[in-house]
C-alpha cells in the first residue's frame, strides 16, 4: 500500500522536479516579445496636444534618451516633448544613463498642427530587460484625428530627485518576490501562505467532506489508511491549484470564474443535499452489486474508498472552494501571465496548495482512530456529518443568493437541527449529561435560527448581525455605496470622458466572488470611506456572468478576477499604482483612497 503511494507521489512530483532540474542547471532565463515588455499608446487630448502612454513589464526599462517622436510632413510639428525624469542607471552599453523601470506618461506639444487631416505620428524607443537582454530599436506609427482643445491636460511633473514611496500591495510584493529568482526562499513563502489561507472560509468546507469520506467508508480504519486517504485527497487538490493557476496564467483568466455560476454552484450543492439524505438514512448511497463486486477486494484493503475517488473529490474540493483570486494566487499568476515561467509559478502554487492541505492531514488522519467506528454512536456520526454537508450546501450556494435568503436557508437548518436534538422536549429525572448537552446545543441552535428567521423577513443585509436591522433608522440602513453599472469596455471609456473633471473608482465584482462581498459589507459600509468617496463616480464592472465582454475588460487591464478596484484621474487615465487587489478593511482602504488623491 504504502509502496503504491510513493509511487503516485513521484509520478506527481516528477514532471516538476524534472523541469525544475534543467531550468535551474541551465540558468537559461526566459524573455518576453518586445510588444510585450513594452507597449505603448498615443491619443490626442486636444488640437496640439498628444500624451503618449508607456506601459513597461516588471523586469525590464526603456532608456529616455532612445524615447523619440516625429510627424509626417504637413501634418504639423512637434515643439516639444515633456518626459519625466528616470531613474539613473549604470548600463553597460551606454553608460550612466536615465532609464524608466516603471510605467509613465509623456506630453507632445504640437505646432501648427493641421486639424483638416489626420496627423501621422512615428515613434521610436528602445530598452532592455534586468537579466541582460537589450532589444533593437522599436518604431510604431500612428494616425491621430485631432480635435478642438476642450479643456487642457495637466502638464507631466518631472519626478523629484528622490522618489517618492508608492503604496505597493500585497499582489506587486509577491510579483517582486518571484523576481528575486530566489527558489526556496519563493517555496518557503507560498507554503506559509498556504497555512495561513488554511485558516480561511476557502478551507473550512473541506473539512466535512474528507471527515465524511474517511468516517463513513469503514469500521476499523486505522491511522495508517486514513493517512493515505488524507494525503490523496490533498494531492488532488494541491495538483489542481499548480494546473489551474498555469493555465490561468496564460489565459488570463481563472478557470474557477466559469466553474463559479449559479448553475454550477447549485448543481453541486444540491448533490450534497443528496449526499446527507443518504447519511440520515433516507437511502443507502452504494454502488451497483456487480460493479461492487469487482471492487470488493480494493475496497476492503482500502477501508476507506479507492485512492482515486478521493483524489477526485479532493480536485473536485479546490475547484468548487478556490479562494476569491487571494493574494498569494494573484501575484503568482500575475508573475506566470508576465514572465511565462511555468515551472517556478506552478511549483508555488503546489507548494501553497499543500499548505492548506496541512490541517486536513491532521484532522484526516486523527478521524480514522478518534471519532467512534461501530455502534449507535456511529449512527450520531453520519447524523452529524449529514449536518454538515447541508450546511456545507448552503455555504456553495450563498455567494449567488440574496443574504435575505440565505439567513432563511441557515434557519431552516438551525430550526431542524433543534429540534433534532430534543430542544423541545421535556428531560426525564434520569437524564444523562450527555442528553442535557445535547438539549442546550438544541436551544441555542434553536434560538440562533429564530434570529435568522426574523432577520431573513426583516431584510436584514448582513449575515453575521441578523437582528442588527431592529432599532435602525432607514437611512442607516439603506447607508451604503451607490455604483453605475457598466458592461463593456465602450461603456467605461464613455462614462470615464463624461466624468467631468471627477476621479474615477472602478470596482471588479461578482456574485461568486466572497471577498467582494466582504468589501461591500465591512468596507463600502464604512462612514469614512463614504465620505472620501463622495465627490468620485463610482463605476461597478458586474463579471459574474464572465462572457466575453466581462473577459475583455478583466484582459483590458491585466486583472485575473475581482476583487479589483482601479482608479482614474481627472484626465481618465489610470493610477496604476494604486490598484486595490484583494479584500482590503475599511481602514486600509482609506489610506489607499488617500493614496489615490482622494
Amino acid at each position: 500500500m504504502m509502496r503504491r503511494l510513493i509511487i503516485v507521489l513521484l509520478l506527481c512530483l516528477a514532471p516538476l522536479a524534472h523541469a525544475d532540474l534543467l531550468s535551474f542547471g541551465s540558468k537559461k532565463p526566459s524573455f518576453l516579445p518586445a510588444d510585450q515588455a513594452f507597449s505603448l499608446d498615443v491619443r490626442a487630448v486636444g488640437q496640439s496636444t498628444l500624451l503618449a502612454s508607456f506601459r513597461i513589464t516588471p523586469g525590464y526599462y526603456l532608456y529616455q534618451s532612445k524615447i523619440s517622436f516625429s510627424v509626417n510632413d504637413g501634418t504639423g510639428k512637434i515643439a516639444q516633448l515633456v518626459l519625466p525624469a528616470g531613474e539613473s542607471k549604470d548600463d553597460p552599453n551606454f553608460g550612466t544613463i536615465e532609464v524608466y523601470h516603471q510605467s509613465f506618461q509623456a506630453e507632445i506639444n504640437l505646432e501648427n498642427a493641421n486639424i483638416a487631416q489626420p496627423l501621422v505620428l512615428n515613434a521610436s524607443y528602445q530598452g532592455c530587460s534586468d537579466q541582460g537582454l537589450c532589444y533593437p530599436p522599436i518604431e510604431k506609427k500612428f494616425t491621430l484625428t485631432l480635435a478642438p482643445t476642450v479643456t487642457a491636460p495637466a502638464p507631466v511633473q518631472p519626478v523629484a530627485s528622490t522618489p517618492q514611496p508608492i503604496p505597493s500591495n500585497d499582489n506587486t510584493q509577491i510579483a517582486t518576490l518571484f523576481k528575486s529568482g530566489n527558489f526556496w526562499l519563493i517555496v518557503s513563502f507560498f507554503f506559509g501562505a498556504g497555512l495561513l489561507l488554511s485558516l480561511t472560509p476557502c478551507v473550512f468546507p473541506m473539512i466535512p467532506i474528507l471527515s465524511g469520506i474517511i468516517v463513513g467508508r469503514g469500521h476499523k480504519i486505522t491511522h495508517a489508511h486514513a493517512f493515505i486517504l488524507s494525503l490523496a485527497y490533498v494531492l488532488g487538490m494541491a495538483i489542481t491549484y499548480a494546473i489551474a493557476g498555469i493555465a490561468a496564467g496564460y489565459s488570463g483568466n481563472l478557470i474557477s470564474n466559469a466553474l463559479q455560476t449559479p448553475w454550477v454552484l447549485g448543481s453541486f450543492a444540491a448533490l450534497f443535499v443528496v449526499l446527507s439524505l443518504s447519511m440520515f438514512g433516507v437511502y443507502e448511497l452504494q454502488l451497483p452489486s456487480a460493479l461492487q463486486s469487482k471492487l470488493s477486494d480494493t475496497s476492503n484493503k482500502l477501508h476507506g474508498g479507492h485512492l482515486t475517488g478521493v483524489f477526485g473529490m479532493g480536485a473536485l474540493s479546490a475547484i468548487i472552494m478556490g479562494p476569491c483570486v487571494a493574494a498569494p494566487l494573484a501575484g503568482a499568476l500575475l508573475y506566470i501571465s508576465q514572465t511565462h515561467d511555468a515551472v517556478l509559478g506552478g511549483t508555488a502554487l503546489f507548494v501553497m496548495a499543500l499548505g492548506m492541505g496541512v490541517p486536513l492531514l491532521i484532522i484526516g488522519t486523527s478521524a480514522g482512530t478518534l471519532l467512534p467506528k461501530a455502534g449507535a454512536w456511529m449512527e450520531s456520526v453520519k447524523r452529524f456529518f449529514g449536518v454538515m454537508m447541508l450546511a456545507m450546501a448552503i455555504w456553495i450556494v450563498s455567494p449567488v443568493v440574496p443574504v435575505a435568503a440565505q439567513m432563511l436557508l441557515w434557519a431552516a437548518l438551525l430550526i431542524f437541527i433543534g429540534v433534532y436534538l430534543h430542544a423541545l422536549d421535556a428531560l426525564t429525572p434520569t437524564a444523562r449529561g450527555w442528553q442535557k448537552l445535547n438539549k442546550a446545543i438544541g436551544i441555542m441552535a434553536l434560538l440562533l435560527g429564530a434570529a435568522y428567521l426574523i432577520g431573513g423577513l426583516s431584510g436584514a443585509r448582513d449575515i453575521l448581525r441578523p437582528l442588527g436591522n431592529l432599532g435602525r433608522t432607514p437611512a442607516e440602513v439603506s447607508r451604503t455605496l451607490h455604483f453605475e453599472r457598466i458592461k463593456n469596455n465602450a461603456e467605461l471609456d464613455a462614462r470615464i470622458a463624461q466624468a467631468k473633471g471627477k476621479t474615477v473608482m472602478l470596482d471588479f465584482y461578482a456574485d461568486w466572488c466572497v471577498s467582494c462581498k466582504e468589501m461591500e459589507r465591512f468596507t463600502f459600509s464604512d462612514a469614512g470611506v463614504q465620505a472620501k468617496l463622495q465627490d468620485a463616480l463610482l463605476l461597478q464592472a458586474d463579471v459574474t456572468a464572465n462572457n466575453a465582454d466581462d473577459k475583455a475588460l478583466l484582459q483590458r487591464f491585466q486583472l485575473f478576477g475581482p476583487p479589483a478596484i482601479l482608479f482614474f484621474d481627472s484626465q481618465g487615465d489610470e493610477l496604476g499604482n494604486f490598484r486595490v487587489i484583494g479584500y482590503q478593511e475599511a481602514k486600509q482602504f482609506e489610506e489607499s483612497l488617500t493614496h489615490a488623491g482622494l
